[in-house]
Parts: C-alpha cells; structure tokens; sequence
C-alpha cells in the first residue's frame, strides 16, 4: 500500500524530508527516481557506502553473492532474536522459510517479483518487532518516535507496494529495482 507522509512525519523527517520525496514521489514513479535519488536515500539510512559499493558491481559478483549470504544470516538472526508468544513460533519459522525464495529471485535477476517478496518479508518483520502496531495507520509515525532513521526505512518498505507495474516494461528498470531493492537489503545487513 502506498502511504503518504503525515504533516506529523514529515515535520519529522526535517533534512531528510527531500530525499525521502526524491525516492518516492507522491503520485508513483514516472519515469522513476534517477540513481542520485536512490543514493541520497542510502546515505540518509546510514548505509551509502556500502550502497554505492555493491550498486557498482555486476549483480552476478562473487561480493554481492558474499553480500546476500551476509543478509540471509542477519536477517536470520534478526528473526530469531524476536521474542513473541508461543503462539507465534510458527510465524516467525515461516518468515525464516520465506528467505531462500527471496535471495533466489535476486540471483535471477527477477528485481520486481523480489522485492514484492522484500516488502512482505517486511510486513511480517514488523509484525515480530512492534507486534499489532505495524498494522496500525500510524505505524510509520510511530516508528519515527523511536529513531528516524527506523522510521525511514519502516517508511520505505510501506512504499515498496507502489512499485507494483512499474518494472518489466514499466516505468522503472532492471537497474532501478536493483537499486531500490538494495537500499533495503543494505539496511537490514547493517541493522
């Protein structure tokens, strides 16, 4: 689901305000944000670096390979350091079972089905984070009120679900999904 930023959220936003209108502009993508967009985005998460230093390589690079099998296993952790109910051990067995899949479509190069696959992976993170309130409305505001750069990326994930029909001969390409993909992946490395 695309959502805008409260008046709340964006006073919030303060410096980051305009990067985060760059990346995603009300309205969607047409042509989509240019890669200097995507880049102010990642340094604006703490993870420019690391951005820039994958984005530069060939997706079938023995680094960014290094790299995804780096992402699995923090994000693994992260899953499994969540504390939830009895209840809920399945859920998170099932987030776990759904990582594989995901690194698999980005080795293929299948940028837009991965990172539909990335933003229900982040729905269901959310869930094991902050519970019921991720599906609250005011989710990305609260996360704000706990960091801004959390609520940043919790507010880029919400996004992700307006890219849907704007890759495979849409507006955005390969290239553009790759990167908007890797701003993500970047951010739960480093988390």
């Amino acid at each position: 689901m695309y959502r805008c930023l409260s008046n709340e959220v964006l006073a919030t936003l303060g410096e980051h305000r305009g990067v985060a209108e760059a990346l995603f502009p009300e309205g969607g993508f047409s042509p989509g944000p240019g890669q200097k967009a995507i880049a102010d985005f990642a340094k604006a998460l703490g993870t420019g670096a690391e951005y820039q230093r994958l984005f530069a390589l060939k997706k079938d690079d023995e680094k960014v390979r290094v790299f995804l099998g780096h992402f699995q296993n923090n994000l693994d952790l992260l899953i499994q350091k969540t504390w939830v109910e009895k209840a809920e051990e399945a859920r998170k067995e099932k987030l776990q079972d759904e990582i594989p899949p995901l690194i698999a479509l980005i080795k293929q190069g299948d940028f837009l089905q991965a990172i539909e696959e990335f933003g229900r992976v982040l729905d269901e993170l959310a869930y094991l984070f902050f519970g019921t309130q991720s599906s609250k409305e005011d989710f990305t505001e609260y996360t704000f009120r706990i960091d801004p750069q959390i609520g940043l990326f919790w507010w880029y994930g919400s996004q992700l679900g307006g890219l849907k029909g704007t890759g495979k001969n849409g507006a955005l390409s390969d290239e553009s999904l790759w990167a908007l993909l890797l701003i993500g992946l970047c951010y739960l490395t480093d988390f």
